[in-house]
């Protein structure tokens, strides 16, 4: 069995050479080779591939492979890729990237539970003024999706605190927190939340979920972080609910396009915090550790990871 891994990403160069330095340093005995770098005969070996969002036409290139071990959590790009490929896919489940993303959450869950863009908006103007402080308990914070990164999350926010809601697509417990699931659920959520968080992967059933109807659910007042995937937030609706003042704040982490274009109205409008997709970047070493796992288990034993669910779409 050849154990030549090709190593497919759509990445600068000087971000191909960071992980394929970080990669062969985990797995001896391997080739990790960057594609181009793929003889004809090497391609026609590969069983299997390293990926971060590759071009269809490249995984193309690699016509035996059985599956392919994706550096990102996020594999909606990935399936459009495969999508007429018996393929499997095994995304970036990491135990550190749940951990980087619960402080995220918890970070920018304090920046709008202790009113940052009032104060902001405050220093543009010169204005000193004071404004009570609400306790954490008196913040009802929701999130959306609890798989590893949503239930970290919710752990996070219930040790500081927070009264903590959850929804899932099927019914769970999770300690600390009120679990919801279900249409009906999303709506009687929804209708509870100061802070709504976004953590779903972007599916046919997600894209467009929160839509001007159920932004119109949330509370006058309330507020959205979106750190999941720009497509499932209606940005029109949520403009929209901004302008009016039934939303006091979003915070978008994630958007339709990235880089969000310079021409966006986004950067300008002042009850919106761009951020260029860094709440729960993927940590080189860690993830480099987890590949490597899953590559030795398969190579030694032929044991295939667990791969995503091509009806689920994660």
């Amino acid at each position: 069995m050849s154990r030549l891994i090709p190593f497919v990403a759509q990445l600068s160069g000087p971000e191909t050479t960071e992980w394929l330095i970080a990669l062969r340093a985990v797995l001896p005995g391997y080739e990790v080779v960057a594609l181009a770098d793929c003889s004809p005969q090497q391609c026609a070996a590969a069983q299997m591939a390293i990926v971060a969002n590759p071009h269809a036409a490249d995984l193309d290139k690699l016509p035996h492979l059985q599956w392919v071990q994706s550096l990102w959590a996020g594999v909606e790009q990935l399936l459009l890729a495969t999508q007429h490929r018996d393929v499997a896919i095994v995304r970036m489940s990491d135990p550190q990237l749940a951990k980087t993303m619960a402080e995220a959450v918890l970070a920018w869950t304090l920046y709008l539970h202790r009113d940052m863009p009032r104060y902001r908006r405050q220093q543009s103007l010169r204005v000193w003024q004071q404004h009570p402080i609400k306790l954490p308990a008196e913040q009802t914070v929701g999130i959306l999706g609890l798989g590893n990164l949503g239930r970290m999350a919710a752990k996070k926010l219930c040790a500081h605190g927070f009264t903590v809601l959850g929804w899932r697509r099927s019914a769970a417990e999770l300690e600390g927190v009120e679990t919801f699931w279900g249409a009906a659920g999303f709506t009687a959520m929804l209708q509870r939340v100061d802070i709504l968080i976004c953590l779903l992967p972007l599916t046919e059933k997600t894209r467009g979920l929160l839509d001007e109807d159920a932004l119109a659910r949330m509370p006058k007042g309330a507020a959205l972080i979106n750190f999941a995937r720009g497509p499932i937030v209606d940005v029109s609706a949520l403009v929209s609910a901004l302008n009016r003042n039934h939303l006091s704040h979003a915070v978008l982490d994630v958007f339709d396009e990235e880089p969000l274009p310079q021409t966006s109205l986004l950067w300008s409008h002042q009850s919106i915090t761009i951020l260029p997709h860094v709440s729960a970047p993927t940590n080189q070493q860690t993830a480099a550790r987890i590949v490597a796992d899953n590559i030795n288990r398969f190579f030694t034993e032929g044991e295939m990871p667990l791969s995503v669910d091509r009806v689920l779409g994660y």
